[in-house]
């Protein structure tokens, strides 16, 4: 499999985390396990889709196009065919923002793109679409001018994010942040960031703030300077239990059977560059 990851124009910094693209010639089926990251997405499959499967349900075929709300928990993706894919990392704010979605009803969702009327996320389908199976190389360029053209104008009528501050304060501190605190960088009590948060993002800032420090983990095992007991503690764990207990609420796995350099679709996104 063949990942690329393209930055937006730093104009767009505070809507989109990325542009993402997977490729692969093989059709020979493939598992992969999706974990929690902390960002909603907007998936187009220009070649062969992708079947799900939940923890306790059967596999179901997905859509071509989807929106991907936040994840609580990791799930598994296997190919149908030949990969072929485009999409959009946004900002946990975004849907939101662009669209006016109330993302606690996309929590833990993946859903078809061509169920929604919204003519914003058409317009987005048919020029991504439009490129086809065109190649990497040239596909790659196309995919950054036609989104950052297509993220910059539709930016200009985005409502304000309510949640700039606290999410400031999460990604800037690992997710070892209090409810207090991010009430505080809110300038709201905490029953309305709640209530914020479970429109914006779509889930409490607690299990907000948790995903983002367990994504620093990753970061701390990339960086090769610490050993697991210093990682425990720079994570924010009370101790190696808790620690364990968390990775594998969300990875299914203990961290020391877990292949943090394997590649594959967990890692390429938990391994930021």
């Amino acid at each position: 499999m063949n990942f690329t990851r393209i930055a937006p124009q730093p104009d767009l910094d505070q809507l989109i985390e990325c542009y993402w693209m997977m490729y692969n010639d093989d059709p020979e089926p493939n598992i992969e396990k999706i974990i929690p990251d902390g960002f909603t997405e907007l998936i187009f499959n220009y070649r062969d889709v992708y079947s799900a499967k939940t923890n306790g349900h059967d596999w179901k075929l997905q859509s071509p196009n989807l929106l991907a709300g936040q994840l609580r928990t990791y799930f598994f993706l296997q190919n149908t065919g030949r990969t072929g894919s485009v999409a959009i990392k946004l900002k946990p704010a975004a849907l939101t923002q662009l669209f006016g979605l109330s993302m606690d009803q996309y929590l833990d969702k993946i859903v078809d793109l061509d169920s929604f009327s919204n003519p914003e996320l058409r317009q987005l389908k048919e020029l991504i679409l439009a490129f086809g199976d065109i190649g990497r190389n040239k596909q790659e360029k196309q995919v950054k001018q036609v989104l950052d053209n297509y993220f910059t104008a539709l930016n200009k009528a985005a409502s304000e994010n309510p949640l700039k501050g606290p999410l400031n304060l999460i990604f800037s501190s690992n997710g070892m942040v209090t409810v207090a605190e991010m009430s505080a960088a809110a300038g709201v009590g905490e029953r309305q960031l709640e209530r914020l948060f479970k429109k914006y993002i779509g889930l409490s800032p607690k299990y907000y703030a948790r995903i983002i420090r367990f994504n620093y983990i990753f970061q701390l095992i990339k960086s090769k300077k610490s050993n697991w007991a210093e990682i425990v503690y720079q994570s924010g764990y009370y101790d190696q239990s808790h620690f364990i207990r968390n990775f594998k609420a969300f990875t299914g796995e203990d961290p020391s059977s877990y292949f943090f350099e394997e590649k594959n679709m967990a890692n390429f996104f938990l391994n930021k560059e």
